[in-house]
């Protein structure tokens, strides 16, 4: 902290500004150039443009954000230039926080924050914050839920101009508990909360506790959304689930899958993680009574063997030409009036348009409030 604020002075005409768990890694970063002279055209920008609220948004599951910035950042960067999103939700991150992460037990000291103690994490650091300070990108604040075993994480990216009113990072909205393996941000706007998740994957077996960590996560999703009804929810990022036949290429395929010829005792565990009927049944009852839709869905009711999926499995092996879709934007009843578009940008099984990732981005587009009133 000494480095980035000025000692407050004995008359204390200058107050050191306080920071809380809504301030993004890159406010801390904009106060301290601020405060050593620099970066002064971007605050006076910042300064000058009045918060709104925002109706365009795309979510992301990078498959490791740090290797998107080196390998696939110019090819990544056009598409935000072209879509113009002010949220931009990014699951897998892959980056470590300082200290130790959150876990079942317990909580990072910072996993809101890079790490930066070690030559390599200073430079994975420089890397995304280069990458970050850099237009477009540099017209966005970021929020980070991070995880030590680098297998998860998350980040919310939004536009300077549209700043949540808070932010949290479990579902429990208490204000310094982060969830293990960084999987929950959650945006508080002024008429709308925004969940950005990575949902664990099922597993294949019973007796690695995968089915059991799941079905606690899918009742807490159902609470969580039960007991939000005071304000409309967007849901959207990597939910590790599609929801009917329609929304994989092959379901036969799917639902016959196995791991190393091992078959659960109840059948409705049976299949791909993402596609049992126990997942599939969990998700419906988790739209049905917490008043939710399927954006996409809602908009696109036929399947699309090219553009319908998110997640495509790779280019060799079995996987070939295998696609599901398993990123959503999900939103409250009383929003779907207001969903202009929603689609997916990636298609074909060479993977065009997933930007080194196996999942492409999806991106929502919502007409405003004063728009959506006159329907």
């Amino acid at each position: 902290m000494k480095r980035f604020f000025q000692p407050v002075k004995k008359d204390e005409s200058f107050k050191k500004p306080k920071l809380s768990e809504n301030t993004s890694s890159s406010q801390i970063e904009q106060q301290r150039k601020e405060e050593e002279g620099e970066d002064t055209e971007n605050a006076e920008e910042n300064n000058n443009n009045n918060n709104k609220e925002p109706t365009k948004f795309v979510t992301w599951n990078a498959n490791s954000f740090l290797l998107r910035v080196r390998n696939d950042w110019p090819e990544f960067t056009k598409f935000v230039e072209t879509h113009d999103p002010d949220v931009i939700a990014v699951q897998v991150i892959r980056i470590s926080p300082p200290f130790s992460a959150p876990t079942g037990k317990g909580s990072s000291k910072n996993p809101g924050e890079l790490k930066d103690d070690t030559n390599a994490s200073r430079e994975e650091k420089q890397i995304v914050m280069r990458a970050l300070s850099s237009p477009p990108f540099r017209k966005y604040n970021v929020w980070w839920s991070l995880s030590e075993s680098k297998y998860a994480g998350t980040a919310l990216l939004v536009k300077k101009c549209c700043q949540p009113t808070k932010v949290s990072f479990s579902l429990d909205r208490i204000a310094s508990k982060h969830e293990a393996d960084g999987r929950v941000i959650l945006a508080e706007f002024e008429s709308f909360r925004l969940l950005n998740t990575y949902v664990p994957n099922n597993g294949w077996k019973e007796e690695e506790n995968a089915f059991q960590r799941r079905r606690k996560w899918d009742k807490r999703i159902l609470e969580f959304a039960m007991q939000s009804s005071d304000k409309p929810l967007i849901w959207c990022g990597d939910l590790n689930v599609s929801h009917q036949e329609i929304d994989v290429s092959h379901p036969d395929f799917f639902s016959a899958a196995k791991l190393n010829g091992y078959v659960p005792p109840n059948k409705e565990d049976c299949g791909q993680p993402g596609f049992t009927l126990n997942e599939r049944k969990r998700f419906s009852a988790i739209l049905t009574e917490g008043k939710l839709i399927d954006a996409y869905r809602y908009l696109h009711k036929e399947k699309d063997m090219d553009r319908g999926f998110s997640w495509s499995g790779h280019p060799i092996g079995k996987y070939r030409g295998k696609r599901m879709r398993i990123d959503y934007f999900i939103v409250s009843e009383k929003l779907k009036d207001r969903i202009v578009a929603c689609e997916m940008h990636g298609h074909g099984i060479e993977l065009e348009g997933f930007y080194g990732s196996d999942h492409c981005p999806v991106s929502l587009e919502l007409s405003t409030s004063s728009d959506s009133s006159q329907i």
